[in-house]
């Protein structure tokens, strides 16, 4: 008897109440205007592209400077050296506490 009384209250099925959840969060969101989007979209553009050219400059530099230690090129070598003392002097200086 107990099982028939259980099953009498109606319940959701889990799509269905999980699609409602999110139709109410859904309204609750404040939604930018067009020209705000607008904006937003060009800020992500000009970033990505910045930054696809920072990492293409990047790549370049450390093509040529590899390429230049495996034939043992001394300018390679010397820059490639700096770089390491430069990362581990840099190192030291973000870790250390004052």
């Amino acid at each position: 008897m107990a099982k028939t009384e259980a099953r009498g209250a109606k319940s959701d099925n889990v799509v269905i109440s999980y699609l409602k959840e999110t139709r109410a969060e859904l309204r609750k969101v404040h939604w930018p205007s067009q020209q705000e989007a607008r904006m937003l979209t060009l800020i992500v553009l000009a970033v990505t592209i910045a930054m696809a050219a920072f990492l293409g400059i990047l790549d370049y530099v450390f093509d040529r400077l590899v390429a230049g230690v495996i034939k043992l090129n001394p300018i390679a070598l010397i820059v490639s050296v700096l770089m390491v003392v430069g990362l581990f002097v840099a190192g030291y200086f973000i870790t250390r506490e004052e």
